[in-house]
């Protein structure tokens, strides 16, 4: 990731919580859209992986710990009103966690137009 001279101001929400889309750096397809903290921004700009905050679970977490389908920060794009930001990143393995390489595989007719990269019950228990 690219040096910054000037930390960009962040809102996170009452909730304390911020939309993050992950992007492929290379194809600009956007890959799933999930929410990070403070910690989660804080530690993927320490780590350049991905790190976001599980709401159904309520704890923070690194993209891929588990799976090994982490997620390699490239970049953090910010928008103008500093409520939303994108990981554009080089993706290993799938970024849905049921198997396909994007959570967006669908279109809303139901038309399957992603590609499935995993056996998700292969890889989570």
């Amino acid at each position: 990731m690219s040096e910054t001279r000037a930390d960009v101001e962040l809102d996170f929400g009452d909730d304390g919580l911020i939309p993050a889309v992950a992007q492929d750096a290379d194809t600009g397809e956007i890959l799933m859209l999930a929410y990070a903290t403070r910690e989660a921004v804080d530690r993927t700009r320490e780590t350049d992986r991905a790190h976001y905050y599980s709401r159904s679970r309520d704890e923070l977490w690194e993209k891929g710990a588990s799976s090994g389908h982490v997620q390699h920060v490239e970049e953090i794009l910010v928008d103008c009103d500093g409520d939303a930001i994108v990981y554009r990143i080089e993706q290993e393995g799938g970024a849905c966690h049921t198997g396909f390489d994007s959570c967006f595989h669908r279109t809303i007719d139901g038309e399957i137009i992603g590609e499935k990269v995993f056996d998700p019950e292969s890889v989570y228990e």
